[in-house]
């Protein structure tokens, strides 16, 4: 199966949350009024666009129907794809390094699949040729560990860890000069699952953070975090949380075949300054793939 095809499949649930309600209202409406808008306005909200971000649709919908003079219905979907794309970004995101090597933190909540994303992406980035280790930095979490094991033999990939209750910091540590001694291109580190208790895991990953500064400071350096998005809004809400305690640089979107809240990716595109990089449409190891705009429009649309 393609990874079009995959999309198209895991994208479903979202996609018969928007499409066909957007398409029964456009074939039943002869007019471009206030009550095709209201109608639109509310299946954007019920899909999790979230209401600030489809005000701006909305608006920027009644922008271009003016400008362009459309008057026929069918043009509207149209329309409403171009500027989904344009609030998601147009290009395909990735996870590529600008340069090696590259040590990626990963963070999240446990629950989200922050863990097997990690395997996840390793699988990935492998695949395009890269040597790829991951390092079990989620020590509070003795399956996080076992998990990551299982996914560092799926993925073909070793994984450095110690036992449970260790400091996450020492795991990071041995995994660096593991990682340099076999000319290991990326890095990626698993980072203990807790939000509730911010101070400690800010502190957490100060620690971690001064252990890359010190031992691998020519190392290009990402932090991604990891969203479930089945919780829909809420996922928006624990990414502005996140935000306040780590600098991330791009964001995982897990679990999008299980939910039709898709909508969320293009809030979650529109209301934070951090792309989205990967999106998950499935439990297989290569269901978790690079975030393309214009193919996830087409999808729900």
């Amino acid at each position: 199966m393609s990874w079009l095809d995959k999309l198209k499949d895991g994208l479903s649930k979202t996609r018969n949350n928007i499409a066909e309600k957007v398409e029964n209202l456009l074939s039943f409406s002869k007019n471009i009024d206030e009550e095709l808008f209201e109608e639109l306005e509310e299946i954007l909200i019920t899909s999790d666009i979230g209401v600030k971000t489809t005000a701006k649709i909305i608006e920027m919908l009644r922008k271009r129907i003016k400008e362009r003079k459309i008057n026929e219905t069918d043009k509207v979907k149209e329309l409403l794809k171009e500027i989904i794309i344009e609030i998601t970004g147009e290009e395909i995101k990735n996870i590529v390094p600008k340069k090696i090597p590259a040590v990626y933190m990963v963070v999240g909540v446990n629950g989200v699949g922050k863990t097997t994303s990690i395997g996840k992406m390793a699988f990935h980035l492998k695949n395009k040729g890269y040597k790829v280790m991951m390092a079990a930095g989620d020590t509070f979490r003795a399956a996080a560990i076992d998990q990551l094991e299982v996914w560092g033999v799926r993925a073909g990939v070793e994984v450095i860890k110690h036992k449970e209750g260790s400091d996450p910091a020492a795991v990071i540590y041995d995994a660096i000069q593991s990682a340099k001694a076999k000319n290991i291109d990326i890095l990626i580190c698993d980072t203990a699952g807790r939000l509730h208790n911010k101070k400690n895991l800010m502190e957490e990953l100060r620690k971690i953070n001064r252990v890359v500064d010190r031992e691998y400071s020519n190392a290009y350096r990402q932090t991604f975090l990891v969203l479930d998005a089945t919780t829909g809004q809420n996922a928006l809400l624990q990414a502005k949380e996140f935000i306040e305690v780590a600098d991330v640089d791009g964001l995982i979107l897990t679990k999008l075949d299980g939910t039709a809240k898709g909508g969320v990716v293009i809030a979650i595109n529109d209301e934070l300054s951090i792309p989205v990089k990967m999106i998950g449409v499935g439990e297989g190891i290569d269901d978790l793939q690079e975030f393309d705009p214009k193919a996830f429009a087409d999808v729900i649309l």
